[in-house]
């Protein structure tokens, strides 16, 4: 084990009350030099290392359950490659170190990297520095707590952004101890039990890394598969982290960033087109004619995948877009469990429900083999293995669920003259003659019988997300498409 040092980087020696409006309902999201730099990381990582180390401690002195008694009394922490992310980060480890708390530096890494070091070493928690696919100027952190379990405003991020405002830390006398640990070969080997090489067939592959951190573990994939003898042609495109984002931000949720991968699926004769977001906790596909697949779609693929393998299991989905996932799981005897949107409502439903898969129509798949988290690469594994089982291409495994279930996929609209709120309720105000179904599980889903359609604000963004679909009536979609936008337009709501 080798030992990393922070920057120069120096904290104040007394604190005073700030305000830290980064932080949003499961997560820390900020722009830099506005509301997030190196002294609101300081003291959110210091504030982070004393509260999990407190709760240690009591456990202990308790004799707690194992759960809590036999993790090590350490933090993990990684970050991606924007170029403001590696400060960040070593602002938010020297605040946990000065909790007295020891840590391990991960290096350069996606997300549910951390995910699987938080568990692999029994760590107290584990954090990575990354704003994913927001824009350049904007960074955050992603927590969890031991085990690899979510963190969320209602469970302890509240507390943490208590402690960090108010600068009232405890002064521990030693100091925390820091490692370097950047081998990947475990977190590898685990995600590589998700699939049967054996099984594999002959795929010609593009992997668009988008300029993230993506690249490195995609080649150490790569490099298990062709050893597994696995008949793969790999094409990789934008492949090299640079925090510069020379092809722009990774964000294949944008039309216009999807363009490239189109195109060398289509130029490279592939059989499969995958993209990764910059920290690569989210999977995109595009079928073998350069056609990207909704991700709810995915979900349905998905979830069929796994209740083939594990009978009568439940599976958790967002209340997005649901007519295909609920027939699948319907169709192949699973057990429907829906949860509200973000990756920590989603963890939470399905440690409860012990749920073998779970999976978000923005991309986010997440898997009880994976500590209950969201993984971007055990996707595009299956994906392959499901296509070499089935002998079909993608768009045949997919194409029947576009037809029975059509979607206008999740459109965005920048709110100008009322809130979010406000137009949640004038929307159902105006449906209400027609008597739908209602739930406000996550925003306001009114549901029609033939089609339905849900309208939520953004976690993370100044957005209000539109998501409509029907009962294999595509007339039908796209009359109600217009109807909503135009309301919508009336509204003040502009699209972004």
């Amino acid at each position: 084990m080798s030992t990393s040092a922070t920057n120069g980087y120096q904290p104040a020696t007394e604190f005073d009350p700030i305000v830290i409006d980064s932080f949003k309902a499961y997560d820390i999201r900020g722009e830099l030099g506005v509301n997030l730099d190196e002294h609101i990381a300081y003291r959110i990582g210091r504030a982070f290392a004393q509260i999990l180390f407190q709760r240690y401690q009591a456990a202990v002195a308790n004799q707690a359950s194992d759960d809590m008694v036999n993790l090590q009394p350490a933090i993990v922490i990684g970050s991606d490659i924007r170029h403001s992310s590696e400060p960040l980060k070593q602002a938010a480890i020297k605040g946990m170190i000065d909790a007295g708390v020891d840590v391990i530096d991960l290096g350069m890494t996606g997300t549910e990297e951390v995910y699987f070091a938080t568990s692999h070493y029994h760590a107290l928690g584990g954090i990575e520095v990354t704003a994913s696919h927001n824009p350049i100027n904007y960074n955050g952190l992603k927590l969890v707590k031991e085990h690899s379990k979510p963190i969320s405003a209602d469970d302890g991020l509240a507390e943490i952004q208590a402690l960090a405002e108010s600068g009232q830390f405890t002064k521990d006398n030693q100091s925390g101890k820091l490692q370097l640990l950047t081998d990947k070969g475990a977190y590898i080997e685990h995600v590589m039990t998700f699939i049967d090489t054996d099984k594999l067939k002959p795929l010609k592959l593009v992997i668009n890394s988008g300029n993230g951190s993506a690249g490195p573990v995609v080649d150490l994939l790569i490099d298990k598969l062709i050893q597994a003898g696995a008949p793969l042609e790999i094409v990789t495109l934008h492949h090299t982290p640079d925090g510069n984002f020379p092809n722009g931000i990774p964000n294949p949720m944008i039309e216009a960033n999807r363009i490239a991968t189109q195109q060398a699926v289509l130029a490279h004769k592939a059989d499969l087109g995958i993209a990764f977001d910059g920290d690569f906790d989210r999977c995109f596909l595009f079928d073998e004619n350069g056609e990207f697949i909704d991700g709810s779609y995915i979900v349905g693929m998905l979830a069929q995948a796994f209740l083939n393998k594990y009978p009568n299991e439940a599976i958790v989905y967002d209340p997005r877009v649901i007519y295909n996932t609920e027939a699948v799981i319907k169709n192949h005897n699973g057990k429907a469990v829906i949860s509200k949107s973000g990756h920590s409502f989603i963890k939470q439903v399905m440690r409860e429900s012990g749920a073998v898969y779970g999976g978000e129509m923005s991309a986010h798949h997440y898997f009880r083999g994976f500590f209950y988290c969201d993984s971007g690469m055990i996707p595009w594994l299956l994906t392959i293995e499901l296509l070499a089982i089935t002998g079909k291409t993608l768009s045949e495994l997919v194409t029947g669920y576009i037809h029975a279930y059509p979607s206008s996929g999740e459109r965005n609209f920048h709110l100008t003259t009322q809130d979010a709120p406000t137009i949640i309720r004038a929307i159902e105000e105006k449906f209400s003659v027609q008597k739908p179904t209602k739930s406000t599980l996550d925003g306001l889903s009114l549901n029609f019988g033939a089609w339905r359609f849900n309208l939520r604000a953004s976690n993370t963004e100044p957005l209000i997300r539109l998501n409509i679909e029907s009962r294999g009536d595509e007339p039908l979609l796209a009359t109600k498409i217009q109807e909503i936008q135009q309301w919508l337009a009336l509204q003040g709501a502009v699209p972004a």
